[in-house]
């Protein structure tokens, strides 16, 4: 059996999958058809072999992309295995049942973008959405730049000086109107 989830231990227990056949992407959704882990797991399905993923929203979060992942496992004469319930895809009624199902994946997934896009705006009307907080303080900024200026402090020094880094202090400096002064030190 392959398997193909980020929780491997419940794959292994629930579903009997050996360990050296789970192939997992960290920090992936469903909703890419390029990850690595399901590129591995699919390359190593061999015929008579069952694809085994927990849920189907773990395998592809829209119907394109779940029907080619199951034509492709159909023509290497491989089973699907669904949460423990095996799919028979060569017949009419299993493919329409998987259709249906990776549909349902397809509505869930859109309706949490739709969610999570109208909680944002709530948040962003409240005051309460506003990004990724600055690294410095405007005070901060400015004497970073005026130390820059100078020239009497090199990139590296500055960064020591202020927990930033390099590419931190050159956008503080172009949103401070570039160069100026004689700041030619720059070296770390």
């Amino acid at each position: 059996m392959i398997a193909r989830h980020s929780r491997s231990g419940v794959v292994r227990i629930a579903l009997g999958v050996d360990p050296k056949r789970i192939y997992v992407d960290h920090g992936l959704t469903g909703t890419s058809r390029d990850r690595p882990g399901l590129r591995q797991a699919l390359a190593a399905c061999r015929r008579g072999d069952t694809f085994v993923v927990t849920k189907l929203d773990r395998l592809a979060r829209s119907v394109p992309d779940a029907r080619d992942i199951v034509d492709e496992l159909t023509a290497a004469g491989v089973r699907l295995n669904i949460g423990g319930s095996v799919h028979d895809l060569t017949n009419p009624i299993g493919r329409l049942l998987f259709t249906t199902l990776s549909m349902i994946a397809e509505f869930e997934a859109d309706l949490a973008r739709a969610r999570t896009r109208e909680g944002m705006a709530v948040a962003r009307a409240k005051g309460r959405l506003r990004g990724k907080q600055p690294k410095l303080s405007p005070r901060q900024e400015a004497h970073l730049v005026e130390l820059y200026r100078t020239g009497e402090h090199t990139i590296g020094e500055l960064e020591e000086l202020f927990p930033v880094t390099r590419s931190t202090i050159y956008r503080a400096v172009a949103r401070a109107g570039g160069r100026g002064g004689a700041a030619t030190k720059r070296g770390a």
